[in-house]
């Protein structure tokens, strides 16, 4: 069984930055494509980027590309989502996912596992 724990969330001012962490625990994700989604209250989740296995394949909505940028350390089973020039648009609860697959994916049912969320939270 897989477990998906992000941190790193937290309260921050328009134009700040943010480190997102999602740590895998269960067994080694090293062949597994990763994402970050996001949701707010009563709306529906949102893809934010997605990391091929090995790293290489990295993709991004169209919201956040050129400020976030996600990247992994199979050594140490780990995920990232460098959040930067954050916008009041981008609050919301930031959930880490693992496919079984090892290409990147960006439709949420592409993923099997998923993290609790962390809250990301942008002030104006």
């Amino acid at each position: 069984q897989v477990q998906l724990i992000e941190s790193g969330g937290g309260l921050v001012q328009a134009g700040g930055s943010l480190r997102l962490s999602c740590a895998a625990s269960g067994r080694t994700l090293d062949f597994n494509a990763m994402g970050w989604f996001r949701q707010v209250p009563g709306k529906e989740r949102e893809f934010v980027s997605t990391i091929s296995w090995n790293g290489k394949i990295t993709n991004y909505s169209d919201s956040v590309k050129g400020r976030f940028t996600i990247s992994r350390d199979n050594a140490a089973n780990t995920v990232y989502l460098q959040m930067n020039s954050l916008k009041p648009e981008d609050t919301a609860n930031y959930y880490c996912a693992a496919r079984t697959a090892p290409t990147a994916g960006i439709q949420g049912n592409q993923y099997s596992w998923w993290g609790q969320g962390t809250q990301v939270t942008v002030s104006s």
